[in-house]
This record gives structure tokens, sequence and C-alpha cells, in this order.
């Protein structure tokens, strides 16, 4: 009895451990390179994981919000992948270092070219963006994942107000306060500017790291989920194995 339940425990060991390196960033996603500050600019880093185990991703969307127009979009160039992107009249000119601005981006759109999103791996898709409201918390960019095999997924809908996760939610960017200055910044204060070249090229310093350090939690994770098989497997087999030495 005491080894059926030991083997019982080794196979929820291993279902958990699944259970909590799997889903854990498994839609598309968004998070600055330091902060996001309201007023500021930032660098933002658009993550996408491939969720098919016979498909390759090789299309990516981004919309970005008609209410909180950005005046500056710049994506960064990603090995293998061609850029588009659309612009939109503005209904309401923004007014940036004592210019009219009458259009801003709409949409980015990434699109393999020589490269793909495999199984089981992820891509980064950077973008220096400016200047971020000052009179909202957040910002949502919906997004849309196309997959070789022609399938699309959706991920456009925004947070319930009960803080409950949607089933394909969207990228949300969560905005912090403004600096004392008036104007975003890194996390540690320095190099602060409103201007988004000098902005971009001071976050971009940062994509790389970023993306090794969400390269690493990817791997342990993996590793995690491995070893929670291995746990579960043996665990089952002891148990099968005692179990015919008692009826012997």
């Amino acid at each position: 009895m005491k080894l059926s339940r030991i083997a019982l425990a080794g196979g929820v060991a291993a279902s958990t451990v699944l259970l909590i390196a799997g889903p854990a960033a498994a839609h598309v996603s968004v998070q600055p390179v330091g902060e996001a500050a309201k007023g500021g600019y930032a660098t933002l880093n658009f993550k996408v994981p491939n969720e098919r185990d016979q498909a390759s991703t090789v299309k990516l969307e981004v919309n970005f919000p008609a209410d909180h127009p950005l005046s500056s979009v710049t994506p960064q160039a990603v090995p293998g992948w061609k850029i588009d992107i659309a612009k939109s009249k503005l209904d309401k000119p923004l007014e940036v270092h004592g210019k009219k601005i009458t259009e801003a981006v709409s949409k980015v759109t990434w699109t393999a070219d020589e490269g793909e999103i495999a199984p089981g791996y992820f891509q980064q898709f950077p973008v220096s963006v400016g200047a971020l409201p000052e009179d909202a918390d957040q910002l949502v960019f919906k997004a849309i994942q196309t997959y070789d095999n022609k399938e699309v997924v959706r991920w456009i809908e925004e947070p319930t107000a009960g803080g409950e996760e949607p089933a394909s939610p969207a990228p949300v960017l969560k905005l912090t306060a403004a600096a004392e200055d008036g104007h975003g910044g890194a996390a540690d204060g320095a190099g602060k500017t409103d201007d988004p070249k000098a902005a971009d090229a001071d976050a971009s310093a940062k994509v790389s790291s970023t993306a090794a350090s969400s390269s690493s939690s990817d791997t342990t994770a993996r590793t995690l989920g491995i070893i929670g098989i291995v746990i579960g497997i043996g665990g089952i087999a002891f148990g099968v194995l005692a179990g015919r030495r008692r009826s012997a």
C-alpha cells in the first residue's frame, strides 16, 4: 500500500512540474527593457513562443492602440524577418516638440523571410516607442500569430474587470509613474531623454541581456519538466514491480 502511494506521489510530482513549466508564458506578451514610464520613451520586447508541435510561426501582427497613439514607433531589425509598418490618420493631431503629427503607426507586421519560430522556441521583436501617454496606466497591443500550416491565433482579448486572464489575452504593457523631470527613462534613472533615437540607442543595449535571461528561464523550465517526467515514470515503475513481488 505504501509503495503504491509512493508511485502515485511520483506521478503527481511529475504532473505538477509540467503544469508549472509548460503554460508559464504560452501566449504573446510584451515587456519593457527597464521601465515604461508615463510620458517617456521605452524599448518594448514582444515575446512570441511557438505553441505547436508540428508547425512553425511565420508571421506576427501587432496593432498599436488607437486611443493612445504613439508619435514614434521604430522596430529593431530581426534577422530573417521582414518588417512592414502601417500608419493611419489621426482624428486629433499630436504636438511633439512644437511639430504637429497628423498620422501615427497603427500596426507593425513581422513576416518570416529566411527565419521562423520552430516548435520549442520563441522569438523577441524589439520596438522603440514614445512618447507614452501620461493619462493611462496600461496599453493594450492586440496581436495575431500565424503558423506555416495557415493556422491563425488571435491574441486580442482585453483583461476583464475582475482581473481574470481571458483565454486569448492581448499583450498588456503596464506603465509606471512619470520620472521627476517629467520624462520616462531607464530603470536605473540614467540616460533619461525625450529623444526617441537616444532612448532607442540606450535601451537597445539591454535587449541582448534580456533575451539571454528569458532563454535561460525557458531552458530551466524545460529541464524541470523532463526531471519531473523521469521521477514520475520511475515512481510508477517501482510501484508496479513491488506489486508483482507481493503477488509472487
